[in-house]
């Protein structure tokens, strides 16, 4: 194992499900950069979102706390600063800390500037805004209030800003610690560059065979749906270029092998499975992400890690690889001895995936709220009230077209999965309400009612 700290590259993109990667077995998108990456390093199987939509799966990410520690338990919610996030640490460590793209994390107005200091959670470099989705007119704060904005592709944009990043760690040996958060795949899906208007042709997209083709069903894939897909794609492609980019930046500046450089996504996107778009389901579209991580000879290369894990165990993960310390607010378990093949190393058994409060494209679409876990074979929810509500088998029903919830032979398997449910809950303290009772219960109601007013939400992409 090398001897230096470890630099950390964190680089993750927003609404990008792990089926959508070559490395993950999509046939149709091209994702070079990631598939040799994944080569390279590490890729992870069975990795998924806790709870799958923007702000509390990125305060868990740089947290390793679910959302009733860390108190982001919907969108546009301001995260709580009583506990150390990955800048914090990091610093306090003694390293260079930067975060460039999409933050989310500062509540609302989304255009509203986060000043230097608490509320950047030990970022130092910076060169990000809270979010928005104008994918051709990047807007980012440095350290003034007014912000700055460029024309041209966002990626490539905050691509070149951590590059600048990069490059000053070539005048230092002092560890580095940079996130760069992209805002693509997620919506507008349009708003993407097609060098090659051809390489995504709708009528040749594959599409999951739990969408339903059926243009007199408005919620079922249609036209618009497969050109949807194609942009979809295209984004994802363009994502990969800057990859790329980053990791020839990494060798020009000779960091290649003392850098952890770690691949992932906040949480996924249903592209029309099972009828429904975007994410806060405990479907796979929706929880499963992508995780790639490479350390030349602090991991293995060529290697899959089958191993159950998700955002909430990344932090005590990533920080334990850089041998620093796990702070005790951590509820996510650290797998860093499982990545490295030591046996009989822990894994979680179960994963805690929540909607903790529907709002947004939730409601439009009817998502209520739910709690679930997913197991390494199975994948079970209910909804408020205790009341059973899905139930699959993902071996011999991996796009979870057969609810087997009521499924008398199931019963058994039903108790079991409930009963380590409500283990996991009264871990983490959720009591399991609906919204607006949840939102009570965590005394976030005015923060709650706040958001909600459309008058102070200036981003329309959700």
């Amino acid at each position: 194992m090398p001897e230096k700290p470890p630099n950390l590259l964190l680089v993750f993109a927003d609404q990008l499900r792990s089926q959508a990667l070559g490395c993950y077995g999509n046939i149709d998108c091209h994702t070079p950069a990631l598939d040799t990456l994944a080569a390279q390093g590490t890729r992870f199987t069975r990795c998924f979102a806790n709870t799958p939509v923007c702000s509390p799966n990125r305060a868990t990410l740089f947290s390793g706390t679910y959302p009733l520690r860390n108190r982001m338990i919907c969108n546009d919610m301001p995260f709580f600063t009583g506990i150390p996030y990955l800048g914090n640490v990091c610093r306090a460590a003694g390293y260079r800390t930067g975060y460039v793209g999409k933050w989310h994390l500062d509540g609302i107005p989304r255009s509203k500037f986060t000043p230097p200091g608490q509320r950047r959670a030990g970022f130092d470099y910076w060169r990000a805004f809270n979010c928005n989705h104008n994918y051709y007119a990047t807007k980012y704060y440095a350290d003034g209030p007014e912000y700055i904005e460029e024309k041209g592709y966002s990626p490539e944009i905050h691509t070149r800003l951590a590059r600048e990043f990069l490059r000053a760690q070539n005048d230092t040996r002092d560890p580095f610690c940079l996130v760069v958060s992209w805002g693509p795949p997620h919506d507008p899906y349009h708003m993407v560059p097609k060098g090659d208007d051809h390489l995504y042709r709708p009528d040749k997209i594959h599409l999951r065979p739990n969408v339903q083709e059926d243009t007199s069903n408005p919620l079922a894939c249609n036209l618009n749906c497969r050109q949807t897909h194609a942009d979809y794609y295209y984004a994802v492609t363009a994502l990969d270029d800057q990859v790329m980019v980053l990791l020839d930046t990494l060798d020009e500046i000779h960091r290649s092998d003392d850098t952890i450089v770690v691949f992932t996504s906040d949480h996924g996107d249903m592209l029309w499975s099972h009828g429904y778009m975007k994410k806060q389901a405990p479907f796979e579209e929706s929880i499963s992400i992508p995780c790639i991580m490479r350390w030349p000879g602090g991991l293995p290369s060529f290697n899959t890690f089958d191993g159950l894990t998700s955002t909430v165990d990344m932090f005590p993960t990533m920080l334990s690889l850089m041998n620093l310390p796990v702070p005790d607010s951590v509820e996510g378990m650290d797998i860093s001895a499982a990545l490295r093949g030591e046996p009989d190393a822990p894994v979680p058994d179960a994963v805690l995936i929540a909607n903790h409060i529907s709002c947004d494209e939730a409601n439009r679409q009817g998502m209520p709220e739910w709690r679930g876990i997913r197991t390494s074979r199975y994948t079970y929810a209910e909804l408020v009230g205790g009341r059973p509500w899905l139930l699959f088998d993902n071996e011999s029903d991996p796009y979870q077209m057969n609810n087997l919830v009521e499924n008398p032979d199931h019963i058994t398997l039903r108790r079991q999965m409930t009963t380590r449910l409500y283990e996991m809950l009264s871990n983490t303290g959720d009591p399991f309400l609906n919204g607006h009772n949840m939102a009570e219960h965590t005394g976030l109601a005015r923060d709650f009612e706040r958001r909600n007013d459309s008058a102070l939400r200036d981003a329309p992409a959700l």
